[in-house]
This record gives C-alpha cells, sequence and structure tokens, in this order.
C-alpha cells in the first residue's frame, strides 16, 4: 500500500494506503479525503477552531459502519492539541483542529465527518451557535424543505437573530444564528424547542418537533437536539459519508432556490471557493442574545 510524506505546519506526516477507496462506487480514495481537507483547509478551519470535535471514522470505507470517535486515542501525536472535557460520569479528552496538519493527520486515521460542538472550549456551556436542522423523511420535495429553511429564516430575523444556512450534505439544511454567549444551554435548548414549536404550530401538516420517528408521519422534523452541552453538528466543509461524496456546505440565502442538501462535492467545492468566499465567514460579526431573542419570541404572541 502507497504511503505519502507531507510537510505541514512544521510536521512531517506520513500518510498510509492513500489508494484504498473508502468511497468504493465514487472511486474516491484516502488520498482524495486528504486532498479535499487540504483544498478547503484555509476556510474550514476558523469553524473548527477552539471547538471539542466528534470524528466519524471509516478505515474500512463508507459501506462499513464506521465509528464515532470523542475520545482522543492515546497514539495520537503530543502536537495534536486535545482538552479535557467534563463528561457525564467523568470527563473526556476531545480533539481540537486548529491547524492543517491536525486536519490532514485526522484524514489520514480515515476521519470523514468532522462534528463540531455549537460552544468553544473556553466557554463549553454557553454556545455560540443556535441551530435547527431540518430533517426531512424520505421523498420530501426540495422545494418544500427550502421554503421551511426560509420560514426558519423569517422568523429568527423577527426575534433579532441573523440567520445563516447549511446544505448539510446529508437530506437536509441546518439554520444557524451566532449567539453572544450570554445565555447557557439550559437556556438555548429551551428557547429553541419555543421557537422551532412556533414554526410546527403555523403548519402542522408539514411540520413536527415530535422526538420519535413513530409520531412524525411524513412531516419534517424541526431538530433542536444539537442545542445542548455536548452534542454536535457537521462542520462546515466537511465531507459526509454518503454516495457521491457529498461536502457540508455553507450557503448565501439567494442561493437556496438552486441548493439542494447535499448538491456538492471536492470538486465542486474547489471550483466554487475559488469563486467565491465562505458566506460564514463573518458569522461572529453577527453574535446576539439569546436572552433577547426569547422575549421577542415571546411578545410575538400567537
Amino acid at each position: 500500500m502507497a504511503t505519502q510524506t507531507l510537510h505541514i505546519n512544521g510536521h512531517d506526516l506520513e500518510l498510509s494506503k492513500i489508494e484504498k477507496e473508502l468511497y468504493p462506487r465514487d472511486h474516491v480514495s484516502k488520498g482524495d479525503i486528504v486532498e479535499h481537507c487540504r483544498a478547503v483547509a484555509e476556510t474550514m478551519l476558523p469553524h473548527l477552531a477552539d471547538r471539542p470535535l466528534t470524528l466519524r471514522r471509516f478505515p474500512d470505507g463508507i459501506d462499513d459502519s464506521g465509528f464515532f470517535q470523542k475520545h482522543a486515542s492515546g497514539y495520537f501525536p503530543d502536537w495534536v492539541r486535545t482538552e479535557t472535557m467534563r463528561a457525564e460520569g467523568g470527563t473526556v479528552d476531545y480533539v481540537v483542529c486548529d491547524d492543517e496538519a491536525t486536519l490532514v493527520y485526522l484524514a489520514n486515521q480515515a476521519a470523514i465527518e468532522f462534528h463540531i460542538w455549537p460552544s468553544t472550549v473556553d466557554k463549553p456551556d454557553h454556545p455560540d451557535r443556535f441551530v435547527i436542522d431540518l430533517d426531512p423523511p424520505d421523498g420530501t420535495p426540495v422545494a418544500t424543505l427550502r421554503d421551511v429553511a426560509r420560514r426558519a429564516r423569517d422568523l429568527y430575523a423577527d426575534v433579532g437573530l441573523t440567520p445563516f444556512v447549511q446544505a448539510t450534505g446529508g437530506r437536509g439544511f441546518h439554520v444557524v444564528a451566532p449567539l453572544d454567549r450570554s445565555a447557557d444551554f439550559e437556556f438555548v435548548r429551551d428557547f429553541a424547542s419555543e421557537l422551532a414549536d412556533r414554526l410546527a404550530a403555523a403548519d402542522p401538516d408539514h411540520l413536527t418537533t415530535a422526538q420519535r420517528k413513530l409520531k412524525r408521519g411524513e412531516r419534517i422534523f424541526l431538530d433542536c437536539n444539537r442545542n445542548g452541552y455536548a452534542q454536535t453538528f457537521i462542520c462546515p466543509y466537511s465531507l459526509r459519508a454518503r454516495p457521491g461524496a457529498p461536502v457540508a456546505t455553507p450557503l448565501d440565502w439567494d442561493e437556496l432556490g438552486r441548493a439542494t442538501p447535499n448538491g456538492q462535492d471536492p470538486a465542486s467545492i474547489r471550483r466554487r471557493l475559488a469563486r467565491k468566499t465562505d458566506p460564514w465567514a463573518r458569522i461572529d460579526d453577527h453574535a446576539a442574545s439569546a436572552i433577547d431573542a426569547r422575549e421577542r419570541l415571546l411578545a410575538l404572541g400567537d
């Protein structure tokens, strides 16, 4: 099996089995995944920086089940940053990916998906991202999904949040807003539930906040579960372990009408970033108070 040595950020990285196809049907190799990570590193790293990271690794390719990894392995080199975070029954040492060398190292470990906390290590109990995941059942027309994303956008704006949208690379869209970290997770999760309930109440035939799948029927699930301590959402520009090697992609709102949840792949994302800046590049400039937003939501009445 072929190996390759790269010199990044002052570190020598020996890549192994680079020709192994981790997306067998798409003929995307581990070397291709490393190349994707290098191509998007400059744009992706600000979204990874300072956030505890859960990896989804597929050493035998995406047709195998793969596994989620929270604990940083003992064999990771000492230059890979780890941070000890409080967890149920103890602590977990999470990887934090702040540089290209770490990103490439993790890709060489067959990490395909990078899932980030909605808070950073310096203030882990106070999220700076508010996330509602639009999770559609099979067969939902993309036009319907776009319409729901726009309704979420409008309600975010009504309560004083600045809405951003991401094609997840999976089935749906994330509607995200930056927060100023004045509220803790418990507050933000309750607020997210109230906001999602309001959206669902306006269109109960098509939208639901029911946690149990059996109760959702053919409705789009407004998933607020990302808004909790140690919960995660897919990092912008991460690959997804799905056919076609789709990439999670932040969008401008005026692109939504042409976008699908899984419409970008490593080749198209390179072309995109060559001609367009990241729509989320200045997301933190718009951080708002969840406390103020919740007051505005309650003031909207019925």
